[in-house]
């Protein structure tokens, strides 16, 4: 159940009169026009930006999540956790408010949101104690786009958060575990509009401090997103062929011994030729055929699209990435840095 100050997100009258697939729609616009929620949106954005950086003295320990994957965090080991990057992707924030078990995930796409958040649910422990949950990311990304058929102009409203963020809403108010909503600002909430008339996201990334449940705008330099930050985001793309991942989120942070295991991950000799041609598209073109949203990418956007396919182009073979078909394992070392361990 989806609480919002104690009370249930939408009626049972409401919910028992919704046609199927709709009660995702009702608690969005429900949610969207919450006073209090608008107001704690409001907060979030203009609370200054927590800039995560690895490598220097007295440096918090950190773990950091990529699309499509997700970090269950012990606070007695753990000082933040936390994503960017998100454009019509959302962040979710699940803690224990009894323990300080933090989940944070970085959801991409409808199908994974139920096995996801059963992903996340799994280490947060006690089932009645009281979860307080943010929604962050996303915005109002619907273009408008002439389809002609039979003659005829016909108007087709696209866009990638809506379905996400109705999908998200929904599997929570579903569930029997009590969900507190502290955050909801995700689509119009946290939608911008730069020179051009651009729809632009607010907020795009954040961290949750774990002692305290403190969410906070954040952003992350390249040294932080790690370890093994190429290979991750490869893991993103290939993920989508293999049916092990099917409806389930990437598992990579192991929270009983704070070490990073990245599971192998394949892909076919042919993706080398394939990285190679699309290394050769000009930046705008890299924009236009690998973004949801190619005018509110970071600035970085490219550059890493670019990485990963000079990656590939120099390790065709998956087998050298994961010999014997093992994870790459990671640990923390005293400076809070990661170490290759296999």
């Amino acid at each position: 159940m989806l609480l919002v100050d104690g009370e249930p997100a939408l009626s049972s009258a409401a919910g028992a009169a919704s046609r199927a697939g709709a009660i995702g729609m009702e608690l969005v616009a429900a949610l969207a026009g919450h006073p209090g929620l608008r107001d704690a949106a409001d907060r979030l954005k203009a609370a200054p930006e927590t800039r995560i950086s690895a490598g220097q003295e007295g440096a918090p320990r950190h773990v950091y999540v990529f699309q499509r994957e997700y970090a269950t965090v012990d606070p007695a080991r753990v000082e933040f956790v936390g994503t960017d990057e998100a454009t019509t992707c959302i962040g979710v924030v699940i803690r224990n408010n009894r323990t300080g078990m933090t989940s944070v995930s970085h959801m991409d796409f409808p199908k994974i949101v139920e096995g996801g958040l059963r992903q996340m649910l799994e280490l947060l422990g006690d089932d009645n104690a009281p979860f307080d949950v943010h929604l962050i990311g996303g915005f109002s990304d619907a273009s408008t786009k002439v389809v002609r058929s039979s003659g005829k102009k016909h108007i087709k409203q696209e866009g990638y958060s809506y379905p996400l963020c109705c999908k998200i809403v929904e599997v929570l108010h579903k569930s029997q575990q009590q969900f507190h909503l502290r955050t909801f600002c995700v689509l119009e909430n946290n939608t911008a509009t730069d020179s051009l008339g651009n729809a632009l996201p607010v907020i795009g990334g954040f961290v949750v401090q774990t002692s305290s449940g403190v969410v906070t705008p954040a952003s992350f330099d390249m040294n932080s997103r790690c370890p093994d930050e190429v290979v991750r985001r490869i893991r993103v793309s290939v993920c989508s062929y293999d049916p092990t991942w099917q409806g389930r989120l990437l598992e990579t942070y192991d929270t009983q011994c704070d070490v990073f295991q990245i599971a192998p991950a394949c892909w076919m000799p042919d993706w080398a030729d394939i990285a190679s041609s699309l290394n050769q598209l000009s930046d705008s073109e890299v924009l236009m055929q690998c973004s949801t949203s190619p005018a509110a990418e970071p600035p970085h956007f490219v550059e890493n699209e670019r990485r990963i396919w000079k990656y590939l182009i120099n390790n065709p073979d998956w087998e050298e990435t994961f010999p014997k078909h093992k994870p790459r394992v990671f640990h923390r070392t005293n400076d809070g840095s990661w170490s290759r361990y296999s």
